[in-house]
């Protein structure tokens, strides 16, 4: 590598520059160096602030270039480049460099990002948010000891104790989703057919992307049955929240079928607004409350509801009768899948 340096630097002078950045970060990964070590080590080659941030728990490294920690704030990066490590972005490096970036910087910040995913493999769990789907499977198995549960939980990263389990279905990326709900703690995700696993110690329900559903739980077997719970109006379900309506999951469905109520529902549920009449109303309890959700007159909702009623043999106008159809309503959902 040297004799080429020699070589190069007779041909052009940013070749040579180039290998020699090749031959530092080379040099520090054999040393085996930590991430402070590689940011003040950058900072000093560049010579401006060098720093690295990881997206999980948002730890951020930034070095001046005469060794010590770099003031706050910090001014806008000149240059960024993302860490990646399995396919995945787990954190970014830059340089904080006043005017124009330097011929070399994009080529630094390379192999510092190549560098630091070398660390980040070599110390501890990965860092990545995408796991083995192997590992979480055992994790969530209901036939797996707990010997094996504690080990495969390790290996991802956990600390034993208890971890919620969230089942995800969402047209965000699920590393995306884990790390918006998760933003300051480990999380680990997998694909598992058409549903993600998400495993925490906590998870956000609010940070759930636009037009994601998740069933969160204290099992894989919880969390999924809360999934099945979601609508529209509530896209994130705790199974803990839903008390007694959580054995509604376990009725089979033939018997579900052939419930009255939920036959006659299948009868006039042909116009998706009529179910969504019916749901506003049995909701909110009142047609002034399903007019303000439906955006319609609450003259209009009435009409609608009376021959709905009608339909269906109940009196809505009941409490026993919005429960029926609640039920029946959440039981339909159910079958629905």
């Amino acid at each position: 590598m040297e004799a080429l340096a020699v070589r190069l630097s007779h041909l052009d002078s940013q070749a040579e520059g180039a290998i020699r950045v090749v031959m530092f970060y080379d040099t520090l990964m054999r040393r085996r160096v930590d991430l402070p070590a590689l940011a003040r080590a950058s900072a000093g080659l560049a010579e401006c602030v060098a720093g690295i941030r990881l997206h999980d728990g948002g730890r951020v490294i930034r070095f001046a270039p005469d060794g010590g920690r770099a003031p706050d704030p910090a001014p806008p990066a000149s240059t960024v480049t993302p860490i990646s490590l399995d396919d995945e972005e787990i954190g970014v490096v830059w340089l904080e460099r006043p005017g124009p970036a330097g011929p070399l910087d994009e080529l630094l910040l390379d192999r510092l990002a190549i560098a630091a995913a070398s660390v980040l493999e070599r110390y501890g769990p990965a860092r990545t948010t995408m796991a083995d789907p192997a590992l979480v499977e055992l994790v969530i198995s209901e036939d797996a000891d707990e010997a094996a549960r504690t080990r495969a939980l390790r290996l991802l990263g956990f600390a034993p104790g208890p971890t919620v389990v969230a089942a995800v279905v969402s047209p965000v990326p699920l590393d995306r989703v884990a790390r918006l709900v998760c933003p300051a703690g480990l999380v680990k995700a997998a694909a598992l057919g058409d549903v993600g696993v998400l495993l925490a110690a906590a998870v956000d329900p609010a940070r759930f992307p636009a037009g994601s559903r998740a069933g969160v739980g204290r099992s894989w077997r919880a969390a999924r049955a809360a999934l099945r719970f979601t609508t529209p109006r509530a896209p994130v379900v705790r199974y803990d929240d839903l008390g007694a309506l959580a054995l509604l999951a376990e009725i089979p469905p033939e018997t579900a079928r052939a419930n009255a109520d939920v036959a006659a529902l299948a009868r006039v549920a042909d116009d998706p607004e009529d179910l969504r009449t019916l749901d506003a109303y049995c909701s909110t309890g009142s047609l002034r409350g399903a007019a303000e959700l439906l955006h319609l007159h609450h003259s209009s909702v009435a009409r609608r509801l009376a021959q709905l009623g009608g339909a269906l043999g109940i009196d809505l106008a009941e409490p026993g009768g919005r429960t029926r159809v609640t039920i029946a309503l959440t039981l339909r959902r159910l079958l629905d899948g």
